[in-house]
């Protein structure tokens, strides 16, 4: 829902508020983009992945008995940690799974599992249903 003018008059007042009492801090606020941090983790993790890997195939490459177990164990626990990490990332980036879940014993949603693309793109069969029904007890 859009603010009215009142608000935004409000939200600006308050803005120019900041500005004026601490403008270092203000600055850095309104700079500060989440998704670029998510990103950056997103790029070491895949840094650290592809150093998993190397160490990985290091490990299966040498000759040297337990030490070659300890490498490739190690590259491949590096691999595993970086994929969680760049995930976990990317899901709070995007914002894919931070719905709230629904209580136990709780209907499912209507829709059943079609995900948000499908709530978004228009309503469903009883939405339209009802919306009918009000249009003509209404006498549209």
């Amino acid at each position: 829902m859009p603010l009215s003018e009142h608000e935004q008059r409000m939200l600006e007042q308050i803005e120019q508020a900041l500005y004026a009492e601490d403008p270092k801090f203000a600055h850095a606020v309104r700079s500060t983009n989440p998704q670029v941090h998510y990103k950056r983790r997103i790029v070491k993790a895949a840094l650290g992945f592809v150093l998993g890997v190397c160490a990985l195939m290091t490990g299966l490459v040498m000759n040297a008995g337990t030490v070659t177990i300890v490498v490739s164990v190690t590259g491949f626990l590096l691999m595993v940690i970086c994929c969680v990490w760049a995930l976990t990332s990317w899901k709070r980036m995007t914002g894919v799974g931070t719905e709230a879940a629904a209580p136990p014993g709780a209907a499912p949603p209507a829709g059943g599992h079609q995900g948000r693309r499908r709530e978004r793109s228009r309503p469903g069969f009883m939405e339209r249903m009802e919306e009918r029904w009000r249009r003509r007890s209404e006498g549209e």
